[in-house]
């Protein structure tokens, strides 16, 4: 039942967040160059949002683990890696001030998105390049756990949570370049 309710609840987070990318994307090449609040306010706050992201992934991923019982494969393990820290970095930027963690952080999300795009290539059906347990002896990278509107699975949230994490960042840091 709960688990239900997570897929959808989390589906439809997903699909959201892939709303505001894709606007978000046309608006920042489409704006005006001059004083832009909207870019302005996201700057600001790119690093509170970013780790309110990071903290819903981990805490998502480890629902689905712990409690649901949907063991992670493979890249869903390389996945981890890149989001897990990516709470504490941002979370200690928050709590210190100190936003000059942006690369890092940049850098762990942008390995991330690759291992999910990856995972979700083959997810949908592309051929691996490396093994993924599907010899039955692990859990398969193709295994599906979430299947919400047709389309949206545990790979591709983290996807869309990776670039969500991009986007509010680079903001912040081609705002840092403008100050």
């Amino acid at each position: 039942m709960i688990t239900s309710f997570l897929n959808q609840f989390l589906g439809i987070a997903a699909i959201l967040g892939q709303i505001f990318l894709a606007v978000g994307v046309v608006y920042f090449l489409l704006r005006k160059k001059s004083d832009d609040r909207i870019i302005n306010f996201f700057a600001e706050k790119a690093f509170l949002i970013s780790w309110l992201i990071s903290l819903a992934a981990v805490a998502a991923s480890l629902f689905y683990s712990e409690i649901a019982g949907f063991p992670p494969c493979n890249l869903c393990w390389w996945q981890r890696i890149f989001m897990y820290p990516q709470v504490a970095l941002l979370g200690m930027a928050l709590i210190k001030k100190d936003f000059k963690i942006i690369d890092y952080s940049l850098a762990l999300a942008l390995i991330g998105a690759l291992f999910a795009l990856y995972h979700n290539y083959i997810y949908y059906g592309g051929s691996s390049l490396f093994s993924c347990d599907a010899s039955g002896l692990g859990v398969s990278c193709t295994r599906r756990y979430v299947w919400e509107f047709g389309y949206i699975t545990i790979p591709l949230m983290s996807f869309t949570a990776f670039l969500l994490l991009i986007f509010f960042l680079a903001i912040r840091k081609y705002k840092n370049k403008l100050d």
